[in-house]
């Protein structure tokens, strides 16, 4: 405001200046130069206060990603006890862990649910900041995505119906019907032991399960903890032969992000050491 009425005295001055005999010509373009440095200085004023501004704004941007800011979580919640639905709430092992990183790590939690198979991508393409859906790290997977330390281990096992008396084990699953879910290991060792025509895949293991006990598959192959929680709630299912191919269990980050990675296997390692890890495993596959 203080700009504008300089410009107003000068354009005052100049009229003056005319008044009292000067040419016009002079008075208006001694105005005309006052004017526009006035002007000038009132553009160089705004664009200073801009730039506090936007300075404050970045300032502040900066410091709310200090103090943590977002970590979303991929998964795949058909996967009982590691991750499933619970009413509204998406709720297991994973999302209980993935929970516990945040709060060390001074970040909101969120999660997002998906197809199995878009979990990876959903990590590589910056969608999600972390994978976690059980998930095993393989080499083809190491070449999308990066990973933590493994936090969990796990095998496959081969599920059956109680009155089937032909398959005994892995051994005996060539040519036969076999139901997987679909982009797991299981998928793969599936198509390793039957062939890959004979392979069934669902988009969840219930399905599988459900396709099994309609007697639409033969077996189903699939990880140790989710075999157990089918097998507790179903009497006409049983496991036939050993657990195979031991995995492991890690959190998939977007590839090159090391501070991440790094950042998370310190909150694990401390999870582990204050023994909140194993409580929240506990809770869903009590000892036996």
């Amino acid at each position: 405001m203080k700009k504008i009425a300089s410009i107003v005295m000068v354009m005052s001055m100049a009229a003056s200046l005319a008044a009292c005999g000067s040419s016009a010509q002079q008075a208006e373009s001694a105005a005309e130069s006052v004017v526009s440095q006035a002007a000038s200085e009132v553009a160089s004023d705004v664009e200073s206060k801009e730039a506090d501004v936007t300075t404050a704004a970045e300032t502040e941007a900066a410091e709310t990603e200090a103090a943590g800011g977002k970590l979303t979580m991929a998964t795949n919640a058909e996967f009982e006890p590691w991750e499933f639905h619970e009413g509204d709430d998406i709720v297991g092992i994973d999302p209980e862990v993935a929970q516990a990183i945040a709060e060390k790590l001074g970040m909101e939690y969120a999660v997002e649910d998906m197809a199995f198979d878009a979990v990876i991508p959903a990590v590589a393409t910056g969608k999600a900041d972390i994978g976690m859906a059980a998930i095993t790290v393989t080499e083809e997977r190491k070449s999308s995505v990066d990973f933590t330390e493994p936090y969990a281990e796990s095998a496959l096992v081969v599920i059956v119906q109680s009155d089937n008396s032909e398959i005994t084990g892995a051994d005996a699953l060539e040519g036969k019907k076999v139901g997987v879910q679909n982009g797991t290991t299981g998928d793969l060792k599936a198509s390793e032991l039957a062939g890959d025509e004979n392979v069934e895949r669902f988009p969840s293991y219930f399905e599988a399960i459900q396709s099994l006990k309609q007697g639409k598959v033969e077996a189903v192959v699939i990880d140790t903890a989710p075999a157990k929680v089918f097998l507790s709630q179903n009497d006409d299912l049983k496991q036939v032969g050993e657990e195979m191919d031991k995995e492991e269990y890690a959190i998939a980050v977007k590839k090159g992000n090391t501070e991440l990675v790094e950042k998370l296997n310190a909150a694990i390692a401390e999870l582990k050491e204050d023994g909140t890890f194993d409580a929240i495993v506990n809770k869903y596959i009590p000892a036996e």
